[in-house]
């Protein structure tokens, strides 16, 4: 539905998040970002797609995204404290 080709070349690492049921940013569509993404050297992307969550991770789904946002900074931070 949307041109996010803006994206790649991507300056920096992070974290790409979609729900299986997104309408929007379909699943697809999204796969197909990450991996143009994951074509590029010098950064990592990683990718979660949390089941049955919409575009807008409607309950329950935002417990699991801000876990998992949670989850991926905590990490992010441990590894350059290191």
């Amino acid at each position: 539905m949307y041109d996010f080709s803006f994206l790649a070349p991507c300056p920096s690492s992070g974290l790409v998040i979609n729900g299986s049921a997104d309408r929007v940013a379909p699943p697809a569509d999204t796969a197909s970002l990450v991996g143009k993404l994951h074509e590029q050297k010098g950064i990592t992307i990683t990718h979660q797609e949390i089941e049955g969550a919409d575009h807008f991770f409607q309950e329950p789904h935002m417990d699991t995204l801000i876990g998992n946002v949670t989850d991926y900074v905590k990490r992010r931070l441990t590894e350059t404290s290191r």
